[in-house]
């Protein structure tokens, strides 16, 4: 087929890579000059694995990036994969992705026959039929169900694993209202997929695909703050979280899991998904406890891991290395991260804080540029009178020599990617 996709960020650069890789013809838009031109000459600014090596194989093959949305008109279909950020009160703002659908409106105004559009952005319903598809009707003159299709196909990516979860996904969820022609087109773009694995697709509305999207990071976000909050319990018991996770994830109907206990989630999805379906739930009179639940006790963890570091060492004008930035092992991401709040927590208590991550310490110095960033684990644990670990990189487990040079070796593990041993101060989080 050939596939436009609107949007250059961790969705839509997989997306066009993974689609090239299929066998599509690609092109990918976007208004950032920059990032089309990086593309073009087969290079993506986003650390994924997987990822650069494909955007290389193809570029200027089957995948080509533009700044030009005309270049919809040329392509079977086109997906919308534009950003949806948080605002202030949790709601979405979906400005961006009207915006892409009134320029791709645009585009397909001239074009004969059907041209259908793709919703991969996370959006609540009331967003797909009250602001997308209006927007793409005024601005093409078409109509939807008629010459215009407008489906929506949530993603189900995690950073750091997003190339292998699009080739081989759980589940694909087409929403089309039972719009046939959309159907065929959908079925055609994930041929080679269903064609390979035994895949389930999940045939439904536009409304529910929404919210599967919600629902399912909803759902993922509740089962970890869950598994903190009996980690929690059980610390205070003197008890291994990990040794009752193991236990309880044997059973069937809870599974293991998603059930590693620490210092909370974070990253671009769970944070701002929880917090928008909260949102819109309070904003028709419903209260979500749960989900309420579910961020409140997250936004806790970091406090606890300080508090913890707090009972073993005075942090105030001394050295405390953050090991970890970035939200999860394998991405520079640091939406999200636990990282932001234990920083931000040890600065207020007077800490000199020096931090260190493999991949993420560009991007945190955007929040934090007045802190040391080292070179290494080891640089940073050097006279150390204290240590958080918030990211579960490997490397962090291989750091005995370095724990030997802190100054006073208090280590507090948000992750259990230490080992407990002779010679340090260990608290683990929930163990």
């Amino acid at each position: 087929m050939n596939v436009s996709v609107v949007g250059t960020g961790y969705v839509g650069t997989t997306l066009s890579a993974c689609l090239a890789d299929l066998g599509h013809r690609v092109t990918a838009i976007d208004i950032d000059e920059g990032t089309v031109e990086r593309l073009n000459e087969g290079e993506t600014p986003i650390h994924e694995p997987g990822l650069g090596s494909l955007v290389s194989a193809y570029a200027g093959r089957r995948l080509t990036a533009s700044t030009d949305h005309a270049a919809a008109a040329e392509t079977d279909l086109t997906v919308l994969a534009v950003g949806t950020p948080a605002k202030a009160d949790g709601s979405i703002d979906a400005a961006a992705l009207v915006a892409a659908a009134e320029d791709v409106g645009e585009a397909i105004a001239e074009k004969d026959g059907y041209h259908l559009v793709v919703v991969k952005s996370t959006v609540l319903p009331d967003v797909i039929e009250g602001e997308v598809v209006p927007a793409i009707e005024t601005a093409s003159g078409k109509t939807d169900g008629g010459s215009l299709g407008v489906a929506v196909n949530p993603e189900f990516l995690r950073e750091g694993s997003a190339v292998d979860d699009f080739m081989n996904p759980d589940k694909i969820v087409l929403g089309t209202d039972g719009d046939e022609r959309a159907l065929d087109a959908l079925a055609e773009l994930y041929q080679p997929l269903l064609s390979e694995w035994e895949i389930p697709v999940v045939e439904t509305g536009r409304r529910e695909a929404a919210m599967i999207k919600y629902a399912n990071n909803a759902f993922l976000a509740a089962k970890i703050s869950l598994i903190n909050d009996i980690g929690n319990v059980c610390k205070e018991f003197g008890v291994d979280a990990y040794e009752v996770a193991d236990a309880i994830g044997l059973d069937s109907r809870i599974g293991s899991a998603f059930l590693r206990s620490g210092v909370g989630w974070g990253g671009s999805c769970f944070p701002k998904d929880t917090a928008a379906l909260a949102a819109a739930a309070e904003s028709v009179g419903y209260e979500p406890l749960v989900i309420d639940a579910t961020i409140e006790l997250n936004d806790r963890q970091p406090e606890r891991l300080l508090e913890l570091l707090d009972a073993h060492v005075d942090v105030d004008g001394r050295r405390i290395a953050v090991l970890g930035l970035a939200f999860k092992p394998g991405t520079d991401d640091v939406r999200g991260s636990r990282a932001k709040p234990v920083v931000r927590g040890l600065l207020d208590r007077g800490a000199d804080v020096v931090a260190y991550d493999p991949r993420a310490a560009e991007n945190m110095a955007e929040a934090f540029p007045d802190i040391e960033y080292a070179g290494s684990a080891a640089e940073a644990l050097e006279g150390a009178h204290g240590a958080a670990v918030v990211t579960d990189w490997p490397e962090f487990g291989d750091l005995d020599a370095a724990f030997d040079a802190m100054a006073d070796p208090v280590v507090v593990d948000g992750r259990r990617v230490v080992a407990r041993r002779e010679g340090i101060t260990y608290e683990g989080l929930t163990w």
